[in-house]
């Protein structure tokens, strides 16, 4: 008897189409599990490993935590927009330098980037901003506070959920653009001119820069990315508790639910992964068709 049920007939059955059989369809023999795999080719996490690149996660919600913070400040009139962007220039310098340190170890195929287009791209950011500063301030005047809040919280979600964590260099257009629009959002309700340029340029600063010199430190020297991650995220609790309690408190909980809860429940449920292979897989095609292409 077959594993269906069909009779065995003296005729041996052939896993071939192009021939008729005295055999149902559906028939198949007792070598048709021979040939089960499990788990082929699945990947054995290290719960430690995992929690270093969850790592980037939570210094990424620390990031927007700490932007929120400088906002907060600005607004209560506790921050000058003058030490911002002071501040915000020397954190520049600071990082392009390192970043420069860094990058100049690995060599690279193509024509590096010069000092002068790096100037002229800074330039012309910084021109833009500051000239169109009194435009962006005066931009949500006719949106109601609340609304301008509700947009803003909005797309920094959208910004943390479509961050490219796993290649943050550069940051994808679909985040940059979400915690832009959110910056402009907040900016907007902020005293002066002046503030908006200082918190717009702020955020180039965090959402652009910082994630593009994050993913070089942790590509040419992963001993020190942790130890930024821990920094930043404590520096995201430390800020955020200045203004509320509250909201250190949940973004305590949240980084740990984030770089230790998560970790540990991905790697405890790895053990119950799954999957079978067999001859019911689709066919795939391992030839080269390129040359079918031209």
């Amino acid at each position: 008897m077959g594993p269906d049920g069909a009779p065995g007939p003296a005729v041996p059955w052939r896993k071939v189409l192009w021939e008729r059989q005295p055999f149902p369809d559906n028939y198949v023999d007792q070598r048709f599990l021979e040939e089960l795999r499990r788990n082929e080719g699945i990947r054995q996490y290290r719960y430690w490993a995992v929690v270093k690149e969850a790592g980037f996660v939570g210094q990424q919600l620390s990031c927007v935590a700490i932007f929120i913070t400088l906002w907060l400040y600005m607004e209560q009139g506790l921050l000058p927009p003058e030490t911002l962007l002071w501040s915000s220039l020397i954190c520049a310098l600071l990082g392009y330098g390192l970043h420069q340190a860094l990058t100049s170890r690995v060599e690279s195929c193509g024509e590096p980037r010069t000092h002068l287009a790096d100037l002229q791209s800074t330039a012309i950011f910084l021109s833009f901003t500051f000239g169109f500063s009194p435009v962006l301030k005066t931009l949500t005047e006719s949106v109601s506070t609340d609304t301008v809040y509700a947009m803003s919280a909005l797309m920094l979600l959208a910004h943390l959920v479509s961050f490219p964590y796993a290649q943050p260099s550069p940051p994808g257009s679909l985040s940059l653009n979400a915690a832009l629009f959110a910056s402009v959002c907040l900016a907007s309700r902020l005293p002066g001119a002046l503030h908006t340029f200082a918190m717009l340029s702020c955020a180039l600063l965090v959402f652009a820069l910082w994630p593009c010199l994050l993913q070089t430190l942790r590509e040419n020297a992963p001993g020190h990315f942790t130890g930024v991650c821990m920094g930043v995220c404590i520096g995201g609790i430390v800020g955020l508790g200045s203004q509320t309690l509250g909201g250190a408190v949940l973004l305590t909980l949240a980084l740990a639910s984030v770089t230790l809860l998560c970790p540990f429940l991905l790697v405890r449920l790895q053990r119950h992964k799954d999957n079978i292979h067999g001859p019911w897989d689709e066919a795939e095609i391992r030839e080269d068709l390129s040359r079918f292409l031209h």
